[in-house]
């Protein structure tokens, strides 16, 4: 039964992509992707019962889930579910408009479900080399999506994107090496030498010298593909120029994913390098990313490229809580991940219909949609004030915890620079978002279609709803994780 739970989250979006490839994507069809998206998250929840207690094992050691794997598979299927869910009117608009043929829709249909499984495999991965094949397909994966609709800027986000992230997974890859060679002269058999949990009961054995260059190459390789400075440029780009559903994936989890990867590493690092190494490096990276979305939304005039910003943003703050790296910290740091993918989903699906009903995702050009669309315009109002950490919405919680973890820890002077460069992103967030939602109703030709198109179908305005009440629960009590969230918090800081 374990065994059958910890394939499942890669088996079911991979049997959902052969039955695009077969069939395409069509009315029979399309709902196989939220399908499939519900099958991982009730995998993960089935998974979290027994992870929670001690790690589960599968197809002779290769997977692996222990509470931590069992959080991350929730938070893979939640956001999926809420992407999927949007997707089918979604391409219904694109082919509508002229921009999607039946072959686009039936790649999007492989393509995403792959994604999906390659996150899975990424997170249920025993070793790092696995986790580095699993990251480095979702790079392969989503590049054609992000080139979705193959204009001149689609294409050059995705080369953009291809090329930066290479970069950094080559990184990571090189790091590898040197963490293998470090196991292998600590005298970790073969076999295990990229296994996690080997790696950290022999990480006090491993040469401090090589054991720090690996460490910092993999921070810095697995912090490209989280949108980590200095190896941001990417996310701006991609995340604007892909299909609305697709950008909630790479913003909601795929970051968090690659931001999974350096929390293992953390692991081993303070075993055997101290705190202080991966620390200092995570702290640069951290506030060097918060400043440069600040810098950045400033002036910011599009609305998924400033969600694409505050994505750096909050990757930036969950690299800080991470450096902190105390219990309450990482429960805060976790806590955040969830609350961030919920978010930053609905945010991203409520762009994506304002782009496809105006043809444009100019600030300056959205305006009055309280009065054109409330629901749409609630579902966003609602989504950038959880983002800007306003109650009762989870990243609140979460960002609580985390100043109160960094000052417990004398780390107060990071902290406030994050709240001071914070506060200047709310400002400007806040006041772009005013200019959105407010103001008397446009009229003029066109006026009425615009306003029909605007308005959320059915699965999409579920999906909006859902995301939001989920933040706000989880905001308010999260009850519903408490026992996982303090298991995968152990595994964290257990050293």
């Amino acid at each position: 039964m374990t065994t059958t739970l910890l394939i499942a989250p890669v088996a079911v979006p991979a049997l959902a992509a052969c039955g695009y490839a077969v069939f395409g994507w069509r009315r029979g069809t399309a709902w196989l992707a939220p399908a499939a998206a519900a099958g991982v998250l009730a995998a993960a929840v089935l998974l979290a019962v027994p992870a929670a207690g001690r790690p589960r094992t599968g197809l002779g050691g290769l997977l692996r889930a222990d509470a931590l794997t069992a959080y991350m598979l929730i938070v893979i299927g939640a956001v999926a579910l809420l992407a999927m869910l949007a997707s089918p009117s979604y391409l219904a608009a694109e082919r509508a408009a002229g921009h999607a043929t039946s072959a686009d829709t039936r790649r999007y249909g492989v393509l995403t479900q792959g994604f999906v499984a390659a996150m899975a495999l990424a997170v249920l991965a025993a070793s790092l080399g696995v986790l580095w094949v699993a990251v480095e397909a979702t790079t392969i994966v989503t590049a054609f999506l992000v080139g979705h609709r193959r204009t001149r800027n689609a294409t050059e986000a995705a080369w953009k994107y291809v090329v930066i992230c290479s970069a950094g997974i080559g990184l990571a890859l090189l790091g590898i090496v040197l963490l293998h060679f470090a196991a292998r002269h600590a005298h970790v058999p073969s076999s295990g030498a990229l296994d996690w949990v080997r790696l950290a009961e022999h990480a006090a054995d491993l040469d401090p010298g090589v054991t720090r260059i690996a460490v910092a190459l993999l921070i810095i390789g697995f912090g490209a593909k989280a949108g980590l400075a200095p190896l941001h440029a990417w996310l701006p780009d991609a995340h604007s120029q892909a299909p609305a559903p697709v950008s909630a994936l790479m913003s909601g989890v795929l970051l968090s994913v690659a931001l999974y990867a350096v929390l293992r590493v953390k692991v081993i690092a303070d075993i055997a390098l101290g705190t202080g190494f991966a620390r200092t490096l995570l702290l640069i990276v951290a506030l060097a990313s918060i400043a440069v979305a600040a810098a950045m939304l400033l002036g910011q005039r599009d609305l998924k490229r400033m969600l694409a910003y505050s994505s750096i943003e909050h990757m930036g703050l969950l690299a800080l809580g991470t450096a902190i790296g105390t219990r309450l910290a990482m429960g805060a740091v976790l806590l955040h991940i969830l609350g961030h993918g919920l978010a930053k989903s609905v945010s991203f699906l409520a762009a994506g219909r304002i782009h496809q009903a105006l043809g444009t995702s100019r600030i300056d050009a959205v305006r009055a949609l309280g009065g054109r669309a409330p629901v749409l315009a609630a579902a966003l109002g609602a989504g950038l004030l959880a983002l800007l950490g306003f109650p009762p919405f989870t990243l609140f919680a979460g960002e609580i915890a985390m100043v109160r973890a960094g000052f417990s820890a004398g780390l107060g002077w990071a902290v406030t620079i994050a709240l001071v460069l914070t506060l200047l992103i709310v400002a400007a967030v806040s006041a772009r978002m005013a200019g959105m939602l407010l103001g008397s109703r446009p009229d003029g030709p066109g006026a009425a279609t615009i306003q029909a198109g605007l308005r959320p179908p059915a699965a999409l305005t579920a999906a909006l709803i859902a995301g939001l009440a989920a933040c706000a629960v989880i905001g308010v009590t999260a009850w519903p994780l408490r026992t996982l969230l303090d298991a995968a918090a152990e595994i964290l800081t257990a050293f």
